[in-house]
């Protein structure tokens, strides 16, 4: 099933983020909210040198100037439409779906 707000896990870093380039990964860039918070997470680090973001869908729909740098594929949704993204470390399938918004 698929959440109504996006899942955020702690993450550990265990080397310092000032002056790295870092890069991002994420299944699924939508408003960038999400994204803004890992960065907001990273800057609590330290003052990274620069930021990347490489998603494996980009599906339009920002709220956030956010843009991600390496993209898999850009895919045109609706407000209605989500996209699921299952892989077989969790899911034990791998495949990604475009599915209608139940409410």
């Amino acid at each position: 099933t698929i959440a109504p707000q996006p899942v955020v896990h702690a993450s550990e870093i265990p080397f310092a983020v000032d002056n790295k380039v870092l890069i991002l990964v994420d299944d699924v860039l939508y408003t960038g909210r999400t994204i803004r918070a890992a960065m907001n997470g990273l800057f609590d680090l330290g003052r990274p040198k620069r930021i990347q973001l490489c998603v494996l869908i980009d599906r339009g729909h920002r709220e956030l100037p956010i843009e991600a740098t390496f993209v898999g594929r850009h895919v045109q949704t609706s407000d209605r439409e989500i996209i699921e993204v299952r892989l077989n470390e969790i899911d034990q399938e791998e495949r990604v779906m475009l599915c209608e918004r139940t409410d």
